[in-house]
C-alpha cells in the first residue's frame, strides 16, 4: 500500500542518465560524475523509504554498458563495490530489501558473491525494495521469459509476465528519465506498458528528493485509463 507522500505510486523507476555530461560541464573526469551519480542514489534510496515508496528500481548497468571504454567499467563496477559494502548494514537495519534484476551473476566473481551476500541478509525486510538493474537488457528479459514460459507448455501474455524478472513486485506506475533523453533505452520495456513516464532535463548526479516529489505530484494529476476511456 503506497502513502500519501508517495501520490498513489507503489513502483518507479529511474533511468540515471547523465553523469558524464554532469562531470564534462565541470571539466572533470567521468569517474567523478559517477562518483557523484552514487551520492544521488544514496540521497534518494533513504528518501523514498521515508517516503514510504513500496519499490524504487534503478537502471544501474545495462547489457549495452560493456561497450564502454575498460576503464569506465571496471570504474563503474567499482562503485557498485563500494557502495553495497558501504550501505548494506544501513539497509539491513532500515528494513531495505535489495532485489537484482538481469544477469548479475554473470559479472565477475568477486561481485556476484557481494551480491549475493546482500540479498540474502535482506531478504526478510518487508520495506522499501530497492531493485537495482545490473547487466540487465529488457529485450533479453521478455526473451528469457517467453522462453521459460514456452518450456511450461505456455505463451501468453500471463505467462510471460510470470517469468519476468519483476514478477514478484507489484506493477510499475511511474518511470523517471533524467539528463533530457526521451527513450527507454531497453528498460522495462514489458513493464512500461502502462506506466506513467516523467522526463527531466536535471543530470542524475543533481537529481533530489524534491524531483521526486515533483515527478510523484504531476503522477498524481495524470487519468490513468490503460487503454479505456
Amino acid at each position: 500500500m503506497s502513502s500519501n507522500l508517495t501520490r498513489g505510486a507503489r513502483h518507479v523507476a529511474i533511468i540515471m542518465d547523465g553523469n558524464g555530461r554532469w562531470a564534462k560541464k565541470r571539466h572533470l573526469p567521468r569517474a567523478v560524475g559517477h562518483q557523484r551519480g552514487v551520492e544521488a542514489v544514496r540521497t534518494l534510496v533513504r528518501a523514498a523509504r521515508q517516503m514510504g515508496l513500496e519499490v524504487l528500481t534503478l537502471y544501474a548497468f545495462s547489457t549495452e554498458n560493456w561497450r564502454r571504454p575498460e576503464e569506465e567499467v571496471s570504474a563503474l563496477m567499482g562503485l557498485l563495490k563500494r557502495y553495497i559494502l558501504a550501505d548494506l548494514q544501513e539497509f539491513v537495519e532500515n528494513n531495505v530489501r535489495l532485489k537484482i534484476i538481469g544477469n548479475y551473476k554473470e559479472l565477475s566473481p568477486d561481485i556476484a558473491a557481494l551480491l549475493e551476500d546482500a540479498l540474502v541478509r535482506t531478504a526478510g525486510n518487508d520495506g522499501t525494495t530497492l531493485v537495482v538493474a545490473l547487466n540487465y537488457g529488457s529485450q533479453d528479459e521478455i526473451a528469457r521469459a517467453a522462453a521459460r514460459a514456452a518450456a511450461k507448455g505456455e505463451v501468453t501474455p500471463d505467462s510471460i509476465a510470470a517469468e519476468l524478472d519483476t514478477a514478484d513486485l507489484p506493477p510499475l506506475d511511474l518511470l523517471i528519465r533524467t539528463s533530457g533523453e526521451v527513450r527507454l533505452s531497453n528498460f522495462l520495456l514489458w513493464q512500461a506498458a502502462y506506466a506513467e513516464m516523467w522526463f527531466t532535463e536535471v543530470l542524475w548526479p543533481d537529481f533530489t528528493p524534491a524531483h521526486l516529489e515533483q515527478a510523484l505530484a504531476e503522477f498524481s494529476a495524470r487519468e490513468r485509463r490503460y487503454g479505456g476511456r
